[in-house]
């Protein structure tokens, strides 16, 4: 799974810049068809329903929503993520560039959404080395504000637990900020390639169900699963991400 880098002008930026539409070869992205179908199914999504994808990087999950009928507006940091959003996009998916930081502040957007969304860390998660944790905080302070009442909010969050037991003879846990480090090398759309320091949050479900309920969140569900194959199963310690679905209180 690709996250996001701490080098150059802004820390997600640079890495987004290099990779284009390479991004889309990684095989994380091929479960958009899987993500988006259990979606539709879980929260009953219908036609003209307006959705905000929040880290929507080249518009695959924007895309697919849209194709199904629902209103889709996607916003990411990074410029080229929103052009190549923007090439084909189909009726009904619209993008800006926004750091999703900043949403709450966006009055453009706020209470406009039936469902906002950030999945396979978009824009939640990516923020690293927060000592805190406020940053991810103010992301989703700011999808419950883009909320209508009664409103859906769908994040995926990479698993401190599967962090831990799976970690990799490369990468950096730190305990302290719950935030894992790697370097990787990664290929542009011409095959050079670059390296990047990789900052990803990890969280385990209490974190996750806590966040929600100071964003004045109801959780309804929070399942373990792993990108491209969805699924209700209970949390546990295999499934490399967490799938929480929460409610704007009325």
């Amino acid at each position: 799974m690709i996250v996001a880098s701490q080098t150059g002008s802004h820390w997600f930026e640079p890495m987004a810049d290099h990779l284009g539409s390479a991004y889309l070869r990684y095989s994380f992205t091929k479960g958009t068809a899987n993500e988006v179908a259990f979606l539709v199914e879980t929260l009953d999504l219908r036609a003209g329903m307006r959705v905000l994808d929040v880290g929507c990087g080249p518009g695959r999950h924007a895309h697919a929503l849209a194709a199904a009928g629902l209103v889709v507006h996607g916003i990411d940091i990074s410029q080229r993520f929103v052009d190549l959003a923007d090439m084909n996009a189909p009726r009904g998916a619209s993008f800006e560039r926004l750091d999703a930081r900043l949403l709450a502040t966006a009055g453009h957007l706020a209470g406009s959404f039936d469902v906002v969304v950030s999945l396979c860390q978009g824009g939640f998660g990516l923020l690293g080395r927060e000592e805190d944790g406020r940053a991810d905080a103010d992301v989703m302070a700011g999808m419950a504000v883009a909320l209508k009442a009664g409103g859906a909010m769908v994040i995926s969050a990479f698993s401190a637990y599967f962090a831990i037991r799976h970690l990799e003879a490369t990468d950096t846990f730190d305990a302290a900020t719950g935030v894992n480090h790697e370097v990787s090398e990664l290929r542009s759309e011409t095959g050079e390639q670059a390296s990047f320091d990789l900052w990803t949050s990890c969280f385990t479900p209490r974190e996750l169900r806590l966040m929600a309920t100071r964003a004045g969140l109801r959780v309804e569900q929070l399942w373990s699963v792993t990108p491209g194959a969805y699924g209700r199963n209970p949390p546990d310690l295999d499934h490399p991400e967490f799938l929480m679905v929460a409610r704007k209180r009325w």
